[in-house]
């Protein structure tokens, strides 16, 4: 029998995987937020399905943790791999609470979903590649900024210093015609 792994640690979101994925299968993450799945829901009380892809073969998507899904789709899903197949038990909370979602779903009912991760995808419009070349991207513009930054800082200085510098020339200057402007007096 697969362990039953409490992902929330509060018995809210349990999972237990039904079929392992790959070792070097993918997951969803910042960069592949998009996921396709295949699902049945079932309400724990009485067994009886009230959602499921499988009749009409039809994958759902949805990007992880956008809220775009009941909170314990977007807690297990980033615990799974492309290829797994895992049983989902959702306590209310989770789920959708004490209103429910009539009629499929009364108010506070747990539910179990058997999900299978087909695919993790970037967002539309952009790559794998154009992920990581616009993350490079970003970066080094921040260390530009930020030479950028320091260099003006440095050249704020030298301009502060050489005021000061001139400041003492001229006060010098002054100083030197008080004291020849005595001296000639006397």
């Amino acid at each position: 029998m697969a362990e039953t792994i409490d992902l929330t640690g509060d018995g809210g979101v349990l999972k237990t995987v039904i079929r392992k994925a790959k070792d070097d299968a993918i997951s969803p993450s910042d960069s592949l937020p998009l996921v396709d799945v295949h699902y049945e829901g079932t309400l724990a009380e009485n067994g009886e399905v009230f959602d499921t892809t499988h009749e009409d073969n039809s994958i759902f998507s949805f990007e992880v943790g956008q809220g775009a899904v009941i909170k314990a789709w977007d807690i297990a899903l980033r615990t799974m791999k492309v290829g797994e197949i895992a049983k989902i038990t959702c306590r209310p909370e989770y789920a959708y609470g004490s209103p429910g979602s009539p009629p499929e779903i009364p108010a506070n009912a747990t539910l179990i979903f058997e999900v299978e991760l087909v695919a993790c995808k970037p967002r539309k419009g952009s790559s794998l590649g154009s992920v990581s070349d616009e993350k490079a991207r970003l970066e080094e513009l921040k260390k530009q900024r930020e030479l950028a930054a320091a260099t003006k800082e440095e050249e704020k200085k030298k301009r502060e210093e050489a005021k000061a510098a001139a400041a003492a020339r001229v006060q010098a200057k002054l100083d030197a015609k008080k004291g020849k402007g005595k001296g000639k007096g006397k």
